[in-house]
């Protein structure tokens, strides 16, 4: 199994993640959501992943960027629960960490996985058989 996270993986182009909000799709599972588009990257581009939580709850970087850092790992190590056709098709997602809550590494990690199992199940009754 590969819990990498590499540079190929991240999102950072503009245009996407403005595409992301414009047509994108969204799952959530309380307080994490996540908003992903098939076909959004270039050809060629497998998956691509990115990370995001709100100056609204958060006023102070140090706070956000800690939060960042969790949803990041937590990311990383249940990658492996999103379906092959997400991992290897031409998929753009965004995670958003949505409360003021603090939640521990442990609760995250939790909501994450109940988050790629919903997403899964939503992959699987798009997609037409």
């Amino acid at each position: 199994m590969n819990f990498t996270y590499p540079k190929a993986e991240k999102l950072k182009s503009r245009t996407t993640i403005d595409l992301l909000f414009k047509d994108g799709k969204s799952v959530s599972k309380y307080p994490l959501r996540l908003v992903y588009k098939s076909g959004a990257l270039p050809e060629g581009e497998l998956m691509k992943f990115g990370v995001s939580v709100s100056k609204k709850y958060f006023k102070k970087a140090v706070d956000r960027n800690y939060f960042k850092r969790v949803l990041r790992e937590c990311y990383r190590l249940n990658k492996h629960l999103l379906p092959d056709t997400a991992r290897s098709g031409s998929y753009a997602m965004m995670f958003f960490y949505q409360t003021k809550e603090r939640l521990t590494y442990e609760e995250i990690n939790t909501k994450t996985i109940q988050l790629f199992e919903k997403f899964t199940q939503q992959l699987n009754n798009d997609t037409p058989t």
